[in-house]
């Protein structure tokens, strides 16, 4: 099961705004300490969304500690032909999560 979900619109018309919403699910660790141990958990948040659409990033965020777990991000988006939408979450371990959506324009 993916952890990224995307919701865009099937279809619309050329020149539309459309609403796209996303989740992703991950714990947005902030840097503490560990209760037993007494030793450092280092943060582990995503630090990076990015929403491009046919190969080309239209929106681009640098995201910090006050950012809530399993982030949900809301934006719109005017459409002017078919393709399909690529989403990236990078948080810091490294890991990098996707989701993907095609859109069809009339």
């Amino acid at each position: 099961m993916s952890k990224a979900r995307v919701k865009v619109p099937k279809k619309a018309k050329k020149g539309e705004i459309i609403t796209i919403k996303t989740l992703v699910k991950h714990k947005m660790q902030r840097a503490t300490k560990d209760k037993k141990t007494g030793e450092p958990i280092p943060r582990n948040i995503i630090h990076t969304f990015e929403a491009a659409f046919n190969g080309k990033t239209f929106l681009k965020g640098n995201w910090d500690t006050g950012v809530s777990a399993n982030p949900y991000c809301a934006f719109t988006h005017r459409v002017q032909e078919s393709g399909e939408y690529t989403f990236t979450w990078k948080d810091d371990k490294g890991e990098t999560y996707t989701a993907s959506a095609k859109i069809e324009v009339a």
